[in-house]
């Protein structure tokens, strides 16, 4: 099956050694996935209740920074997705449905 992308048209940029817009905008998606990954660890072993609310307050912000760096590569053509295949996301939903019942904090 020939796999669909979903995406914009791709801004040029110069492809020389240096570092071009996409190189230093990509370098700042993968840092904010970076950083909000640990602060989601942090948040989870952190024990006093304002050290958490202060780490709640970073992690949303980078968290939308990320999406904002997302969104700008996205929109000039430099990320682009799969359209989901409808029938392996009906298979997976099928296997994965009957797991619920199984999970000790739903019933």
């Amino acid at each position: 099956m020939e796999s669909k992308k979903v995406s914009n048209p791709e801004t040029k940029v110069p492809k020389t050694p240096e570092m071009n817009e996409r190189d230093f905008v990509n370098d700042m998606l993968a840092t904010e996935k970076y950083m909000t990954d640990a602060y989601s660890t942090a948040m989870n072993e952190v024990s006093h209740q304002t050290l958490y609310g202060d780490l709640a307050t970073i992690f949303k912000e980078s968290q939308d920074c990320q999406r904002q760096l997302f969104n700008l590569m996205f929109e000039k053509g430099w990320y682009s997705l799969e359209v989901a295949d409808q029938k392996k996301m009906q298979q997976a939903y099928q296997q994965y449905s009957g797991y619920s019942n199984q999970l000790p904090y739903l019933q």
